[in-house]
């Protein structure tokens, strides 16, 4: 597995990270099993959040991971706090300090590499957020800081007063799920395209030395688009013949499409089929043409002005 560096820490990683929100569906063994297979694919790096079926995800990985009995530091943990499912956000200081707590506790770890914030909260103070990370950095309970979903300026006010570096920020992203490409492109006209959603956040990163890890990367508005939907059918033809050219399934092609962009995109996927994370495990050996990524992007429904 081809690995990459996250933001401009030493964070050697894999370029798939495996997505564990639905690792709760495995029994025990399974779960053993399955990331056995993982960790054979060279996948070490594992992205949980304290929702994820209200933690109960966090502590099947760690059963998991201890039946196996991997030296911690052969792994890198991420995990993600901020959301009261169907109630509100909260990046306050005490909900932060409590929510990472769980988490170790539930991961049966000392630390976790890193810590994202989940979701933008629209009554935080940035100056609590900076206070939980110097507490949690000082007692060495998470190494690094991220964001998930969050736009530029978001990412500026709150690097107004924290100090540690955010190397991440997790943005849906896919073939279908792309207007951070779109609004680019079709920057200056009156088009669906073009409408900016997300401030420039592709961009933004690059400059900022910020890696985007994409989340649902095979997931479009209306749902998976490989294969079983009817609603992509010439972006399946497309897919289909692109990868019978490298001898390989649709699912390693969407994924290799992701990994083509010169941002250095790590992904994140959240199958718990051994066959579909081993043809995303292929996807890093896989350089796509320029032509066969554009007609990929046109394909899924965009358009080229």
């Amino acid at each position: 597995m081809k690995t990459m560096k996250l933001g401009n820490s030493n964070l050697e990683v894999p370029m798939i990270g495996l997505g564990c929100m639905r690792i709760s569906e495995l029994d025990e063994q399974e779960t053993s099993e399955y990331l056995m297979h993982c960790l054979e694919l060279g996948i070490n790096f594992f992205d949980h959040a304290d929702i994820y079926d209200e933690g109960e995800c966090e502590k099947r990985f760690a059963e998991g991971i201890k039946s196996l009995k991997i030296p911690r530091e052969d792994i890198t943990i991420q995990s993600k706090c901020g959301i009261i499912p169907h109630r509100y956000y909260d990046l306050s200081y005490d909900y932060i300090i409590s929510s990472v707590d769980g988490i170790l506790k539930r991961l049966d770890t000392d630390y976790i590499d890193i810590l994202v914030l989940h979701r933008p909260d629209a009554l935080a103070e940035p100056e609590e957020i900076a206070k939980a990370f110097d507490e949690l950095e000082a007692k060495g309970k998470v190494k690094y800081f991220g964001v998930s979903n969050h736009k530029p300026t978001q990412i500026d006010l709150l690097k107004q007063y924290v100090k540690q570096d955010i190397i991440v920020n997790q943005m849906q992203f896919s073939i279908q799920s792309s207007s951070m490409i779109s609004s680019g492109l079709e920057a200056n006209m009156i088009t669906e395209g073009s409408i900016d959603r997300n401030g420039g956040v592709l961009d933004y990163c690059r400059i900022k030395d910020i890696s985007v890890q994409a989340w649902s990367p095979f997931q479009g508005p209306h749902g998976a688009f490989i294969d079983k939907n009817e609603l992509y059918p010439d972006l399946n033809w497309a897919l289909g013949e692109i990868c019978a050219k490298y001898g390989v399934s649709k699912t390693t092609i969407a994924a290799a499409w992701i990994l083509r962009h010169p941002a250095k995109i790590q992904i994140i996927a959240g199958t718990m089929n051994e066959y579909r994370i081993s043809e995303v495990a292929k996807a890093p050996e896989i350089t796509l043409t320029r032509d066969e990524w554009y007609r990929l992007y046109q394909c899924a429904g965009h358009i080229l002005p």
